[in-house]
């Protein structure tokens, strides 16, 4: 599949110029944002793991070997990227035990920054927001028009689309869904069933957006949206008040779309009638993810960036820092900028 198919128009013009983003994995530093002070005491060991080309289940993996327990007893708030230098938090359940030696666990890919006891283990989804720099090296651009573009970014936001990563290579997830999909089957392994359902409700999502991009109003409140704040789950309908809300013009309240499951969706007028329109493009899909018992939820069409700067260090390069709430993907912040020639999956 290719990238167009798996997400969807750009919202603010073509690419400015080219860059490669990754070269090393400095170039892409993720800082997990996790508001919850330690105790200092109880059955878990909180660590503050820096990982540098190591994804986060390895990393899982490698300190249970260290602690010597078995998988289940480690914790992570958020799957990170491999291809990256990354700083995020793990627990480990130890109950009537002393901290382990982990030193074993350590090498050039991680390194143990910080620990603590607390009470309670790390639950998914804990982390508030992650913190981006971005190094954006062999640059190819005129920096005026990349000062005007980002400009514009920080007040507009971006498409809110899921990124390439969430497909695997060339939409091997979407394809792998599909399959499964058309037999009204799941996967009887947890880690593939969850991958590929996730992949389903995502391109869906996409899907909806990419229509949304198209018409403009990807950024709009209309009648009958379904609208939800920067850092929240619930959601509440727009009528023609909700629509002038000004809260929507500083990027603090968004438009959201289909995270596909059971039921109808429930926004109402010309915003249902486009999704139901798009999940009946992929009718199994559809079916398959509301047979899985997934329930109909709502993501932010757009997504703001709190503290977004950037400089240039050389010519060539641009670096550029950013906070994003969970779940949303710092490529489609770079996919609005430049083309990354050459690199897929990205």
């Amino acid at each position: 599949m290719t990238d167009d198919q798996l997400l969807g128009p750009m919202a603010h013009g073509g690419a400015c110029g080219s860059a490669v983003l990754k070269a090393v994995a400095e170039d892409f530093q993720v800082d997990e944002v996790l508001d919850i002070p330690l105790s200092g005491a109880g059955e878990h060991l909180w660590l503050w793991v820096e990982k540098r080309n190591l994804n986060t289940e390895e990393a899982a993996r490698r300190l249970a070997r260290a602690a010597g327990v078995p998988l289940r007893n480690i914790s992570y708030a958020g799957l990170k990227d491999r291809q990256a230098l990354t700083r995020q938090w793990f627990s480990l359940h130890l109950p009537g035990k002393a901290d382990p030696a982990l030193a074993r666990a350590e090498d050039e890919t991680l390194k143990i920054l910080q620990s603590g006891r607390h009470q309670r283990k790390l639950q998914r989804g804990a982390h508030s927001a992650n913190g981006f720099t971005l190094r954006l090296t062999q640059l190819k651009a005129d920096h005026a028009g990349l000062d005007a573009r980002l400009e514009r970014i920080k007040r507009e936001g971006v498409p809110n689309y899921f990124g390439l990563q969430r497909f695997g290579h060339e939409g091997g997830n979407v394809h792998g869904a599909r399959e499964y999909a058309d037999r009204q089957e799941l996967p009887v392994q947890r880690n593939l069933r969850s991958r590929l359902l996730s992949a389903g409700r995502s391109y869906l999502f996409n899907r909806v957006l990419a229509e949304r991009v198209a018409a403009g109003s990807w950024k709009q409140a209309r009648v009958g949206d379904l609208l939800a704040f920067t850092d929240s789950r619930s959601f509440f309908p727009a009528g023609e008040a909700e629509c002038s809300d000004p809260r929507l013009a500083v990027l603090d309240l968004h438009p959201t779309g289909p995270l596909w499951g059971a039921g109808e969706s429930p926004a109402s007028g010309d915003v249902q009638a486009l999704e139901m329109q798009v999940a009946a493009t992929e009718p199994s899909i559809a079916k398959w993810l509301a047979e899985a018992g997934m329930k109909h939820e709502r993501r932010i069409l757009r997504l703001p960036m709190d503290g977004l700067s950037w400089h240039y260090p050389e010519p060539d390069i641009l670096q550029l820092e950013f906070v994003l709430p969970t779940g949303c993907f710092a490529t489609a912040v770079v996919r609005e900028l430049v083309s990354l020639a050459g690199q897929t999956d990205i």
